[in-house]
């Protein structure tokens, strides 16, 4: 909605004062079609486009003042609910098969899987995005909240970045676990089990309400019914059982690593 009003408002001041959309587009850098989709919201206006326009089209700063409410979404739309339990949630018990949990994710991992997304971010969504992960791990300093991992064998193995940088974040991983609210834990690959259909998380929070969470490619779903929350800490119960201990599981990290 922001992006479709910014966009009006733009049309708007142009309109009024006798600017194309061409001439607009040819001043900011942009073609005349990018300009007709950020002004019918389709796509988000860019500073860039609010400056050149704010001046060609005399607005003395009105459409400036946009810049403020048009900045990326921390999070993608479906998972914003989750992400607002997970910052207050005391216990979280997370299971991921292909990936580095995010809250243990390093910079480097962080950015490289960020920098894979498709349709590729720009960089101000990027970097907005980066820095908002990085900052929910501060949950993780809470020591009298309990986190648990479960990590696929597949994702400590498989380096999203380079070598050395999959090195610093296996070793990440490892310090992590040393905390005492901490537990990390690795899946070995093999096997049919319930983990198989992908990764969720399991929240409780400070009323003592339990949450499910899973999540797909462009969907995510947080469950609050008592019985489809059952059935997934079930699941979640049946991947611990195949998991490593936490003392074996850094053991096979440490290798890892050493071998890289």
């Amino acid at each position: 909605m922001a992006w479709r009003y910014c966009g009006n408002q733009i049309k708007l001041w142009r309109t009024h004062a006798g600017v194309s959309r061409e001439d607009l587009g040819k001043q900011a850098g942009y073609g005349c079609e990018t300009i007709k989709s950020m002004e019918q919201g389709r796509r988000r206006p860019t500073l860039r486009v609010l400056e050149v326009a704010d001046e060609v089209c005399g607005a003395h700063g009105k459409l400036l003042a946009a810049q403020d409410y048009l900045k990326p979404e921390k999070f993608q739309s479906y998972a914003q609910d989750f992400m607002r339990y997970e910052a207050e949630a005391i216990v979280l018990n997370w299971f991921e098969p292909q990936l580095i949990p995010g809250l243990l994710q390093t910079e480097e991992t962080t950015r490289a899987l960020f920098g894979a997304h498709l349709p590729p971010l720009d960089d101000e969504t990027m970097e907005e995005r980066v820095a908002a992960r990085l900052e929910r791990q501060a949950v993780l300093d809470k020591q009298t909240r309990a986190f648990s991992f479960v990590i696929g064998e597949a994702a400590v193995r498989y380096p999203v970045a380079d070598v050395e940088a999959h090195e610093r974040q296996l070793r990440h991983l490892l310090e992590m676990g040393k905390r005492r609210n901490v537990t990390v834990q690795v899946l070995p690959l093999g096997g049919a089990h319930p983990g198989l259909n992908g990764p969720l998380v399991l929240l409780e929070t400070p009323e003592h309400e339990h949450l499910a969470y899973v999540e797909g490619h462009e969907t995510g779903a947080l469950y609050v019914d008592p019985a489809t929350v059952s059935v997934i800490r079930q699941r979640h119960a049946m991947i611990l059982q195949r998991a490593l201990t936490p003392e074996e599981s850094a053991r096979f990290i440490s290798k890892l690593a050493e071998e890289l």
